[in-house]
């Protein structure tokens, strides 16, 4: 069972440790605002009152609705209030704002007879009773309700909070599903162009090469297994990733096919989007060196600019001709846009043309992030 200070179901226990000094500071100002406000008055009747009299006589009659606060709040959320029994709930409200409002009463003529000045503390305790219940009645059954809605507000918020955070992760694990799914595309596509190139090899007779290149896949699917639940690897993995892939190619195109890694050494520790050079490079092989007789060679270089990495991936083809740049935007290219997009937002760039010196390039530049962090 739930007690007033149960964290959990205060509308101020969000606060922890500070609860109460928030209380006592938030009750001390009224204190401080009478208590100077009386002693002005006193001087211009002519009647020398201690400052800190005043204050102490007030601060412990404002005090009591320290404690009284949370359990005003707790008590609020108990009163049962039936849709179709609206009356309970106001007469229930009603009910415990007139006690509360009572035992103020009571606690204020009690500390008035102790603490107050003359001639207050020398009235009979009756008629300190009737005298503060007839000037403070009102403002305690404000004080009361103010406190409810308090409560009512704090619960309010809490909720929308928790509203929000829950569409929060919900979004994001949405989000997070959504680059799973973009990325497990790439595994059947990856495999199925492998299998036919080995295919192609078989049916040339060229057993030893087909062997080599099942060898070499099945190091790929076992690398991309052991990172499948990644979204981000370091470019150090991605590229022993590359590797083995351009491996496959290079028994493919043998001789035709040179590849060239210009990699800053501070880059290998970089975050990049897991299985995102692969798509890239396959498509510089097949839209630039399969198209030439003589073959060419793919450039992967990486480099940070400030707080950016920037990776491009080049070949010396022929180059995209026209609109073929719009044409190429197979499974690979879409897929890699819409991963960044996800994972990035506006903060990265992706493009895809040709080159100042010839060939096509395509460029990543993401926020730069160490791996380890």
């Amino acid at each position: 069972m739930s007690t007033p200070g149960d964290d959990q179901e205060s509308g101020l226990g969000r606060f922890g440790w500070l609860r109460w000094p928030l209380l006592v500071a938030f009750w001390t100002l009224p204190a401080l605002l009478l208590a100077s406000q009386m002693h002005f008055m006193f001087a211009e009747e002519g009647r020398h009152i201690s400052w800190g009299q005043l204050l102490g006589w007030q601060i412990v009659g404002w005090y009591f609705w320290v404690p009284v606060t949370p359990i005003v709040i707790w008590l609020g959320r108990r009163v049962p209030s039936p849709r179709h029994r609206r009356w309970l709930f106001v007469l229930g409200q009603l009910g415990l704002a007139l006690l509360t409002a009572v035992l103020h009463v009571v606690f204020l003529a009690a500390t008035t007879k102790w603490l107050g000045p003359a001639p207050y503390s020398e009235w009979p305790f009756v008629a300190m009773l009737v005298g503060w219940l007839s000037q403070r009645l009102h403002l305690d059954l404000l004080t009361y309700g103010g406190l409810l809605g308090m409560g009512y507000g704090l619960d309010a918020y809490r909720k929308y909070r928790e509203r929000e955070l829950q569409a929060s992760r919900l979004e994001a694990q949405l989000a997070q599903a959504r680059l799973q799914a973009l990325k497990m595309q790439l595994h059947p596509h990856f495999l199925f162009n492998t299998l036919h190139a080995i295919s192609v090899l078989v049916r040339k007779e060229s057993n030893q090469e087909a062997v080599r290149m099942l060898a070499v896949l099945s190091d790929l699917l076992r690398m991309a297994l052991d990172n499948q639940g990644a979204q981000e690897v370091s470019l150090k993995q991605e590229l022993e990733f590359l590797e083995r892939y351009l491996e496959l190619e290079q028994i493919r195109f043998q001789d035709r096919l040179q590849v060239q890694l210009d990699i800053a050494p501070e880059t290998l520790d970089a975050r990049i989007p897991n299985l995102i050079l692969q798509p890239l490079v396959e498509n510089a092989i097949r839209h630039g060196i399969a198209r030439a007789a003589a073959g060419g060679r793919v450039r992967v270089r990486a480099r940070r600019e400030q707080r950016r990495l920037r990776v491009e991936v080049r070949d010396d083809g022929p180059g995209l001709e026209g609109d073929e740049a719009g044409r190429i935007e197979g499974v690979g290219l879409s897929n890699t846009r819409e991963r960044l997009e996800r994972l990035y937002g506006a903060d990265h760039r992706f493009s895809v043309g040709n080159g100042k010196q010839g060939g096509a390039v395509a460029i990543v530049e993401i926020p730069f992030q160490p791996a380890h962090v």
